[in-house]
């Protein structure tokens, strides 16, 4: 499946935090734009690096309306460890069948899932989608000029 496109409608889904608690796309969205990342596996140096280049960069998403959002295929227990160990302030999803990552397209790169940020305005509008395994500041850099655009 192809990775969805911008002007997109975002498909909505229901997985549980790393707390264990039921988080719905629907339910951010309306009040705060969300930034929904797509990476392949949580204590990766790749990943580490991502999630805590949201975590240090959270504050700016925030103010400007924004809700930051990881998706992986691990386990709540692995994201509630990987959320304490690295202070991550944001929302770490468990999406263990990847159902919801086949929705978006953000599919496997070979063995490896893929690595795919999207901004998704208050109407459940897909504004950004950008894709790359190795250019982790883009994810973030691009990502929050989306969302300061659509202030």
């Amino acid at each position: 499946m192809a990775i969805l496109q911008v002007g997109a409608k975002a498909p909505d889904f229901t997985l549980p935090d790393q707390t264990g608690k039921p988080v719905t796309l629907s339910g951010v969205l309306g009040e705060k734009v969300v930034v929904l990342y797509f990476y392949p596996k949580d204590n990766t140096s790749g990943c580490t690096t991502e999630a805590c280049s949201f975590r240090d960069s959270y504050e700016s998403f925030t103010d400007a309306g924004a809700e930051v959002i990881g998706v992986s295929s691990d386990s709540v227990e692995t994201h509630e460890k990987f959320a304490g160990r690295h202070e991550l302030p944001f929302i770490l999803l468990a999406d263990t069948d990847k159902a919801v990552r086949k929705q978006y397209g953000a599919t496997s790169l070979g063995v490896v899932p893929g690595r795919v940020t999207f901004v998704i305005d208050r109407e459940g509008v897909v504004r950004h989608a950008f894709s790359s395994m190795m250019n982790i500041g883009g994810h973030i850099g691009d990502a929050l000029k989306v969302v300061k655009e659509l202030q």
